[in-house]
């Protein structure tokens, strides 16, 4: 076997034995020279000086921030994205611009949009979607970078409409078509797409074109490779074979110490730290 994917840490999910801006640092000592993170604020657009914190951590770990989310929301509370919420589309606009000045500050160049769930009128909410990440893929498509559209596994993120991949690729292929442009593309996800059911071999290999980006994690339980049934190895493979060569992120709940729980690694040669 030739090759191997890039591995990331999400610094959201592991490394929470310590403050969110001491886990850079902690990834590089485990290692990783990448990492990406959920939207690390409760509010859109935090202060500035919260901002200079966040670049000074990854600069001072050595880090490069390769994958970020927008702003989704409250997400404590449940909320899952606000792209397709018509309420709030002047707080993504706002969060959009102080994205696209992270991505020009970071170099980072992957962006997952949770779409948001269901509130009373699903047409006119994928819509107020389609437009917002219409302009989210011209805005940051413009920086070198793509936007994400993620399925979240059902029945375990309320009333979220894209619960499989094909959900997710129609979205996709529409924004696609609107603007295009190819700065738009399907998060796979091993967690969320096999609790909805997908098979992961068939996923990566009809829609490898639109895979942007791979995050792992075991299901059911989402804890690291090893403790539910995923088959890991050969979802890899099958991205490798069917083309895939971008980033692998580690986005799972670690069921000890996250320095303890990278023993799956070792069975896993498609992937590099």
């Amino acid at each position: 076997m030739t090759g191997t994917l890039p591995l990331v840490a999400n610094v959201s999910l592991l490394f929470t034995e310590v403050p969110y801006l001491h886990r850079f640092q902690r990834a590089a000592d485990a290692g990783f020279s990448r990492v990406e993170t959920w939207w690390p604020w409760p509010v859109a657009v935090p202060e500035e000086s919260d901002v200079d914190a966040f670049a000074a951590a990854l600069a001072d770990a050595g880090t490069s921030l390769t994958g970020l989310n927008l702003f989704a929301g409250d997400m404590p509370g449940g909320e899952r994205g606000i792209v397709s919420n018509p309420r709030r589309r002047d707080e993504f606009s706002a969060n959009l611009d102080l994205v696209a000045t992270i991505a020009e500050r970071t170099g980072c160049r992957a962006f997952n949009a949770l779409y948001g769930q269901r509130h009373a009128d699903p047409a006119a909410e994928d819509a107020v979607a389609r437009e917002n990440l219409a302009q989210a893929t011209r805005r940051l498509g413009d920086l070198g970078g793509t936007v994400l559209v993620e399925p979240l596994g059902r029945g375990l993120n309320g009333a979220y409409p894209l619960e499989t991949a094909a959900d997710a690729v129609a979205v996709v292929e529409e924004v696609r078509a609107t603007t295009g442009s190819a700065a738009i593309g399907l998060l796979f996800d091993t967690f969320h797409l096999a609790t909805s059911g997908d098979d992961l071999n068939g996923v990566a290999a009809a829609h490898a074109g639109l895979i942007a980006h791979v995050q792992l994690a075991d299901s059911p339980g989402r804890g690291e490779p090893g403790t539910g049934g995923v088959d890991f190895a050969g979802a890899l493979e099958t991205l490798w074979q069917h083309g895939y060569r971008g980033t692998v992120a580690c986005e799972y709940k670690p069921t000890t110490v996250t320095e303890d729980s990278f023993g799956w690694l070792a069975g896993l040669p498609r992937l590099s730290r």
